[in-house]
């Protein structure tokens, strides 16, 4: 099995602390799926076997009208093997979610919704200069609800300056009372290039308050433990059996395809990735090249991948598992490490290697990093 993720690389506004590639010149659209229904008939051979899931992130692929999306859907299908029972994933914006989109992206077969709601604090929203409303974010789940989605995530954003423990536990008591059963959880961080980093910089925006962050990871925990629910990644939270199956898969090293400017796609052995500019994009493409970079992973590279988003998951990782695939140097490099985070009760033993506990997984980042095979 495996996924292919699609990036639609446009947006109605710039939100302060993204740095993810997209582009508010939405005249695009109608060129860049043309190049994108192109691109995957180039890529057709590069994924072996069932996709087993879809998603269509960005970006803003709401902004999509239904006809565009229906093509790159068809195209996808023609030119892959899908799953009869494909997780297909597409990300919303609140007010872009109307109830006659909702029925029309059910009908085009989507299945999952990821809705970007961010916060229900309308300081919040300001603050992070969202193109939605309060109202319209509690509109859309409804509205997805009403046409029959009940496999629905959303995102919130935790850690800004704005944002109190009271509005926190606000927000999450919002999503539990509509009976949501996924919720990413993302901490703000300041990426260099984007709005936030730029007023940081000239001190027009206070700085993030790790502290405050940190109760606030704990608090959401807390707070969807107690509701009975899996914190299966260190950002995202389910009831049980409604993990993201796409996102579970990237953790689990399955391989998947990156369609459209600045997609990545990993095949176990190497990693590529399309050029982030959207002419340059349309260019190659209609010279009938994709534009990417790749990079073979060596296995101390591969090891570290694993360490890492192992560390992020609730299972966390196995030693069987290290020294089948990476030999018994990897394993006891491993468990020598793992014995100091015990004692620090960091690390917990689990049936086949070690989890972090609830109390070191705002630290998971960190800790994985004092795993890493640092020699070639």
């Amino acid at each position: 099995m495996s996924g292919i993720y699609i990036h639609i690389p446009f947006c109605k506004k710039a939100c302060h602390y993204c740095n993810f590639h997209f582009s508010t010149q939405t005249k695009y659209i109608d060129e860049f799926t043309a190049a994108l229904l192109i691109e995957i008939e180039l890529q057709q051979k590069y994924l072996v076997g069932k996709i087993e899931t879809l998603y269509l992130g960005g970006g803003t692929p709401s902004l999509l009208n239904k006809a565009a999306l229906q093509s790159i859907i068809n195209k996808i299908k023609d030119s892959f093997d899908l799953s009869k029972e494909i997780e297909l994933t597409l990300e919303a914006n609140p007010d872009d979610l109307s109830a006659n989109q909702a029925e029309a992206w059910l009908e085009l077969g989507v299945n999952r919704l990821s809705i970007g709601v961010q916060s229900f604090q309308s300081h919040s929203l300001a603050w992070m200069n969202r193109a939605h409303s309060v109202e319209q974010a509690h509109e859309a789940i409804v509205n997805a609800k009403a046409a029959g989605f009940s496999n629905i995530s959303a995102d919130l954003i935790y850690g800004t300056p704005q944002l109190s423990d009271q509005d926190l536990t606000e927000d999450l008591q919002i999503l539990l009372d509509y009976g949501i059963p996924h919720i990413s959880c993302y901490a703000l961080t300041v990426e260099e290039k984007t709005a936030l980093y730029s007023m940081i910089q000239k001190k027009t925006l206070q700085q993030v308050d790790t502290e405050q962050q940190a109760r606030q990871f704990g608090l959401i925990a807390q707070t969807l433990d107690e509701a009975g629910w899996e914190h299966y990644e260190i950002s995202n939270f389910s009831k049980p059996n409604c993990r993201s199956k796409h996102n579970s898969n990237y953790w689990n090293g399955i391989p998947y395809l990156g369609l459209g400017p600045a997609a990545h796609s990993y095949n176990i052995h190497s990693r590529q990735w399309n050029v982030a500019n959207n002419q340059l994009y349309f260019q190659s493409i209609k010279n009938k090249t994709v534009p990417f970079e790749v990079e073979t992973l060596a296995t101390a590279t591969q090891f570290n991948e694993y360490m890492m988003i192992s560390l992020r998951q609730m299972e966390g990782f196995s030693l069987d598992k290290i020294k089948k695939r990476f030999g018994e140097k990897y394993e006891a490099h491993v468990a020598s490490i793992a014995a100091s985070f015990e004692q620090k009760k960091q690390l917990e033993k689990t049936a086949k290697g070690y989890a972090l506990t609830k109390e070191a997984k705002f630290f998971a980042d960190g800790i994985a990093s004092d795993f890493f095979w640092m020699n070639p």
